[in-house]
């Protein structure tokens, strides 16, 4: 980047003296500080002042302008920051320094940077004074900038409000709270010694840093026993050369300069008790009696190891910015495109080989040349720099490179633009693509698209035709069927009734039948399913009785074979989240498979297991013979029967993906388990579901509205529900209210019969019903002069908002989800019954439902 900032300004004053040369180098070494400096100089929190070595103040960041009141233009190039500093701390530290270091400093700005001019690191206090008069006390550490020759060229001063700081050291003086903080804290160490250097106290912070108690050190070492003796030898032989006079290596040297009164802060290596290391800042303090006599000393320190780690990593960051100029310049020459930037109006101000290769034209050709000179269409060309300018961005705008030969390339146009440091547009940054053979491509795909959008209309179009077959030849299939099965049975119990041989033909006529309904309501449900259009009731679902109705269905079967079914025992209040319905068929099928392949008095195991704290698995254990592994990779594969297509066990091979698909439609999941001459063993896993709680003792007795007149009759409530359970429930909450009467139907064509019927005063409806939906349900009853007045409540397991927002919008008086909220339940019928009492249509629902 700082690269480009030179060749820029040179390229842009082609004709300034070397002076001026100089003066951007110089600028430009000032930049060179990395990413820390850009950092430090956007902070708002503290103060960021960089000066030439004059000290004039080159930079003053946002922080020194929200601190001192000044803005940058007050200061910049006027001013030193002397001139913002209390003249009487400046000339007093000129005069303190002259005396350290035995060398005349003059009170001003050189005061303030001696120390960094020589390479001391330098960290004091002084009071600022802002630009409306007022002063604030700050801490100021100042480095001096330096060029690749190591010679000077500015001072940088960060400074830190010192306010809060100073206000709290005063209130803790005072209290006389500061040392004991100090010596209480387990945040620094705090070490006394006595004035020969032997610990005397040692406070907990020391012992947490350094792993010794206070016992194991006091009136035994002193605090250079504790530090890497090489850092004492150095700083002693530092400390000589510094101050010109002889110091020995041990504690002499930590506390010399706090012995003379001067403040000492340094870094060194501490030694934990465990022999580990770790770098710490140390605060040096003479401890002086009422006569001012040297009695001890004060050794304050902090870990320092997470400084240290990000200066380790600060230096590694500033080698990364270091090489971050050319590893920029080798990914745009490696780049498949053509780069290339321009200034506002259109100038080429740098480009790569690709553009070089392109236009067949040298860097040096291209640039200061007009962007639009190498394009057929000089107009468009300069049209899409203005639209860059504009837009701030442009993708894949087409132009057509022409090069020095005459040779034409149509290249795809991406560009946006690029902006210096203060935000000031510095041009458009443009990368040109050849998209010739793309667009060769591109023609090829679109009438392989073609192609391909064709096949997948004829495959939809099969498939929907396949689908509209099978669930109509289902449901033509099912008529004549009925009247076979049911006049099957009329003849088997008819008068006279039949001879020996005649019973023999019906039961093969009456096991065909119930046989061939099977097959055709797994077609019916491969169709539903492969359609889409399969609804789910999802809710609360007993497996005991669920497994039960199994049991009953499916014993019949197993003792005509001599099979033992076993049901091992399990929680009966184990309960799934599914469609009651679905579980039973898909246990069914599975129960009546492990029958059919099964051995001749064979055994069959059922067991109910919590695969996890939120799955219940059921399986299903036969003897048969058992597959091998190739044949389980088909065994969901529909209409493939495996190979038992001229068995003696009849099928079509769909039961069990009729089965898999219906177990994943309710969230769960089936597997197999097989082996070869010892049998099989098919699973499920539901997803567990909390048992209904039943409401206990009378509190909703007295809840539910009671009839307006003590001779009233019953009011009628008909509930349309097709699962047992949920029946159950609401009997169980109203079954003690003895002016309640209710009424229940299975299904929705069963539930408008029976509301004309009886024309209850309220109406409970399931959403999810077999035959027509309660949506449909409710449109018939609305439309109809007898039930229109009716309110009907709806009663679901779908509880999205989208869901109760679609029922209320459909004309429900309220929506219910499942599980029932007894008093939600109690609130709703009670105020259905208000409203049936008024006579009230019911699609008028109360506010705020």
């Amino acid at each position: 980047m700082f690269k480009k900032i030179r060749d820029l300004a040179i390229f842009s004053l082609p004709a300034e003296a070397e002076k001026g040369i100089t003066e951007v180098r110089r600028q430009e070494a000032l930049l060179k500080t990395g990413a820390l400096q850009n950092a430090i100089l956007n902070s708002a929190n503290f103060s960021s002042i960089a000066t030439d070595e004059k000290g004039v103040i080159q930079i003053f960041n946002v922080g020194a302008e929200r601190m001192l009141g000044y803005t940058a233009a007050d200061v910049m190039n006027k001013i030193t920051p002397a001139d913002i500093s209390d003249p009487q701390e400046v000339i007093a530290r000129a005069k303190a320094l002259s005396a350290e270091l035995e060398t005349p400093i003059e009170p001003g700005f050189e005061a303030l940077v001696f120390k960094a001019s020589r390479g001391i690191e330098d960290i004091y206090e002084l009071t600022y004074i802002r630009k409306d008069g007022s002063r604030f006390p700050a801490v100021v550490s100042v480095t001096a900038l330096r060029d690749a020759q190591g010679t000077i060229i500015g001072y940088l001063l960060i400074g830190t409000d010192n306010t809060a700081r100073k206000r709290a050291e005063e209130a803790l003086l005072k209290a006389g709270a500061l040392q004991r903080a100090i010596f209480n804290s387990a945040n620094f160490s705090s070490i006394a010694t006595d004035a020969k250097g032997v610990i005397q106290i040692f406070n907990v912070g020391a012992e947490r840093m350094l792993g010794y108690t206070a016992a194991d050190v006091m009136n035994k070492i002193t605090p250079a026993d504790i530090s890497d003796p090489q850092e004492v030898i150095a700083r002693a032989k530092e400390l000589s050369a510094e101050l010109e006079t002889q110091i020995e290596p041990g504690f002499e040297a930590l506390v010399f300069k706090a012995s003379r009164g001067i403040e000492d802060i340094y870094e060194l290596t501490y030694i934990r008790k465990d022999g580990s290391r770790f770098p710490a800042v140390v605060s040096v303090t003479a401890l002086r009696d009422a006569q001012d006599a040297i009695i001890g000393y004060l050794l304050i320190g902090t870990d320092n190891t997470a400084r240290k780690q990000i200066e380790v990593e600060q230096k590694l960051l500033d080698q990364r910015l270091r090489d971050q100029q050319f590893y920029t310049r080798s990914l745009i020459e490696s780049n498949i495109d053509a780069i290339m930037t321009t200034d506002p109006s259109g100038i080429i101000t740098d480009v790569n080989k690709q553009t070089e290769s392109l236009t067949g034209c040298t860097r040096d050709e291209l640039i200061g040349a007009p962007f639009k000179n190498y394009f057929t269409d000089p107009e468009r060309a300069e049209a899409g720099i203005k639209r860059v300018l504009s837009e701030k961005k442009v993708s894949d705008y087409e132009l057509t490179v022409r090069d020095r030969d005459g040779k034409e390339t149509v290249v795809s146009y991406n560009a946006t633009t690029f902006y210096d440091r203060d935000r000031k547009l510095q041009g458009v940054f443009a990368a040109a693509r050849d998209v010739t053979e793309r667009k060769r491509l591109d023609q090829v795909l679109q009438e392989n698209n073609i192609e391909l959008e064709s096949a997948k209309f004829v495959a939809e179009k099969a498939n929907l035709a396949k689908s509209a077959f099978l669930s109509s030849m289902s449901h033509e299939l099912r008529t004549p069927l009925n009247a076979i099965l049911g006049f099957a049975q009329l003849l088997e119990v008819g008068s006279p009734p039949p001879t020996a041989a005649q019973i023999v033909r019906l039961n093969q006529i009456i096991k065909a039948g119930w046989y061939l309904l099977e097959l055709i309501n797994q077609i019916l449900d491969l169709a539903v399913i492969e359609s889409g259009n399969l609804s789910l009731s999802r809710e609360p679902v007993s497996l005991i009785e669920v497994m039960r109705e199994c049991q009953a269905l499916i014993e019949p079967q197993a003792q005509q074979r001599g099979i033992q079914l076993n049901f091992l025992p399990f929680d009966h209040t184990w309960f799934a989240h599914a469609d009651r319905t679905r579980v039973k068929q898909a246990l069914i099928n599975l129960l009546s498979n492990a029958i059919k392949y099964n051995r001749e008095q064979g055994t069959i195991t059922v067991e109910f297991t919590a695969s996890t704290p939120e799955r219940i698995r059921i399986s299903i254990k036969d003897s048969g013979e058992g597959l091998p592994p190739q044949k389980l990779m088909q065994l969901f594969q529909p209409f493939n029967r495996l190979g038992q297509e001229n068995g003696a066990e009849e099928g079509t091979g769909i039961g069990l993906v009729v089965t898999k698909q219906l177990v994943e439609l309710m969230g769960g999941t089936i597997g197999v388990e097989s082996t070869v001459g010892v049998g099989s063993k098919f699973w499920i896993e539901l997803i567990r579901d909390v048992m209904p709680q039943l409401p206990t003792g009378d509190p909703l007795s007295s809840e539910l509205t009671q009839p307006a007149r003590p001779n009233a009759a019953p009011r009628t409530l008909l509930y349309v529900e097709d699962n047992p359970a949920n029946l159950m429930l609401v009997e169980q909450i109203i079954q003690e209210h003895p002016h309640i009467r209710m009424l229940s139907a299975h299904d929705g064509n069963l539930g408008i019969a029976v509301a004309r019927t009886h024309l209850p005063d309220v109406i409970l409806l399931d959403i999810n019903l077999p035959g027509i939906s309660g949506f449909q349900v409710l449109k018939i009853l609305r439309e109809d002069p007898l039930t229109a007045h009716i309110p009907v409540l709806a009663i679901s397991a779908n509880a999205m908002p989208r869901d109760v927002e679609t029922g209320l919008e459909a004309g429900f008086f309220r929506y219910l989800t499942k599980p029932i909220k007894v008093h939600e339940f109690i609130e709703a019928l009670n105020m259905a019954l208000e409203l049936a009492e008024t006579g009230l249509n019911g699609s008028i629902r109360p506010s705020g439902q």
